[in-house]
């Protein structure tokens, strides 16, 4: 794997200790990195594929002293069997529209991701992001990103576009499409739009012919984030590197992952 970093070395950083959100009486630290303006996609690239995650222009990954849980990962695109459930997922969302847009933050979005947030994050460190903090998580970037909205299709006659029901943040690799974040209308819980968002993603990196679908991290223990286990196969960043895990939904439960 080829490696990229500006001439000029990057300098990284480490936070002081913060309670963790996900595992609780536990306690965080993350190392991270200003991206550089001049080659920030290059750079955000290499760091993706060791494991780091890009919030605006800050690359970061965590550095607990004592805790391992977060393990970055990814979906190989290419290789990806869609199990009988995801086909009905994406067959249950056949009537949105899929808009790519830039990225560029509107009202319309904040909305819903206010929404989605106090229903389904409102303990969480961003249930109290404001709409400055919005437009600086979308637009805030050195990197191609550009944001995907899902809309249901206008009513016969109409004029403009549907009501927007999901959204996702997407960075563009070069070996594949990196989740940055993604929310959704938390009425609509019989389309399951958090996994369709991802398995539509799936979809997308195959039609462009990029390798991977990044997740971000699962955090071993924590119910929120066990969902990124159920995709199968997906591979899983470990000291000897990325490795392959087939049937991760039963391996979790069993705690062997």
């Amino acid at each position: 794997m080829t490696q990229h970093f500006p001439s000029r070395q990057l300098r990284f950083f480490l936070t002081a200790p913060s309670p963790c959100p996900y595992l609780p009486e536990r306690y965080e630290r993350k190392v991270f990195a200003h991206l550089p303006l001049s080659d920030g996609a290059s750079v955000n690239d290499s760091l993706t594929q060791v494991g780091f995650r890009r919030s605006q222009n800050i690359a970061y990954r965590p550095a607990c002293e004592a805790c391992t849980a977060c393990v970055s990962a990814r979906i190989p695109a290419a290789d990806y069997i869609f199990s009988r459930s995801e086909r009905k997922a994406i067959a249950r969302n056949e009537d949105l529209e899929r808009h790519l847009v830039e990225a560029e933050a509107t009202m319309e979005q904040f909305d819903l991701l206010r929404r989605y947030l106090i229903t389904r994050h409102a303990d969480g460190g961003m249930a109290e992001m404001t709409w400055p903090d919005y437009v600086a998580m979308v637009e805030d970037t050195a990197v191609r990103t550009h944001i995907i909205e899902y809309r249901t299709r206008a009513r016969d006659g109409a004029v403009g576009v549907g009501d927007l029901v999901a959204c996702a943040l997407v960075d563009v690799m070069t070996d594949g499409l990196s989740l940055v974040y993604s929310f959704y209308d938390p009425t609509q819980a019989r389309r399951s739009l958090g996994s369709f968002v991802i398995l539509d993603n799936v979809v997308q990196a195959c039609l462009t012919d990029l390798p991977y679908v990044y997740l971000g991290y699962w955090v071993r223990g924590s119910e929120k984030m066990d969902y990124k286990v159920r995709f199968s196969p997906i591979e899983l960043l470990r000291p000897e590197g990325w490795t392959l895990v087939v049937g991760g939904a039963a391996k979790a439960a069993n705690g062997t992952l």
